[in-house]
């Protein structure tokens, strides 16, 4: 294509040449590419025409059935890879939106299922410290029941033995100032004045 384009310009620029160098002793008047009617320079301007045309004609050929087709081509080619991209790229992205959609799915999914175990986990920590609290509470219990039989047994081996000491007290002093005691008075007195005092 190339080769064929130098050669027509060299061929074109041949005429021009010739017209351009004096040949004659005959003066051209006027613009000298115009000059048909010159005897010497007539003929090859007539020539320079006739190849002109001849090398446009096949430039035109050459361009519309060799070189256009080929750009057509070249054209179509790159505009079909283009529309092969675009799709490919589209194809992926609808992929990628479909990957994400998912991923955000099972993260959902992921989330949801934490948080029922760990309710469920503080739920049964929450019943296993309540079990304990009430084992607890109870053994506690137990224990403030059986400390207070234990005082309420030795509060009344200490009333008895308050009773015992001030009947044994009230008879040695009466036997001191009176000298004769009643057991049975001195009981019921040391028994009245117990009950006064809500030791009884």
């Amino acid at each position: 294509m190339r080769r064929v384009t130098t050669l027509a310009a060299l061929a074109a620029t041949l005429p021009i040449a010739a017209i351009a160098a004096p040949t004659g002793s005959i003066p051209v008047e006027g613009m000298p590419q115009l000059a048909f009617g010159h005897p010497e320079q007539g003929p090859l301007l007539i020539g320079q025409i006739v190849w002109q045309l001849i090398i446009f004609g096949a430039l035109v050929y050459i361009m519309a059935y060799v070189a256009l087709p080929r750009v057509g081509a070249v054209i179509e080619n790159r505009a079909a890879r283009i529309n092969a991209d675009l799709e490919a790229a589209q194809a992926a992205k609808t992929e990628a939106d479909a990957a994400m959609a998912a991923h955000r799915a099972a993260t959902d999914q992921a989330r949801a299922t934490a948080r029922a175990e760990v309710a469920t986990a503080m739920q049964a920590a929450q019943a296993e410290s309540d079990a304990k609290a009430a084992a607890l509470n109870e053994r506690l219990n137990a224990q403030i029941a059986e400390a207070e039989a234990r005082i309420d047994a030795s509060r009344t081996a200490a009333m008895g033995a308050l009773r015992s000491v001030a009947t044994d007290t009230t008879e040695a002093l009466l036997t001191k100032l009176v000298g004769r005691v009643d057991r049975a008075a001195v009981d019921a007195a040391v028994t009245r004045e117990l009950a006064a005092r809500g030791r009884a």
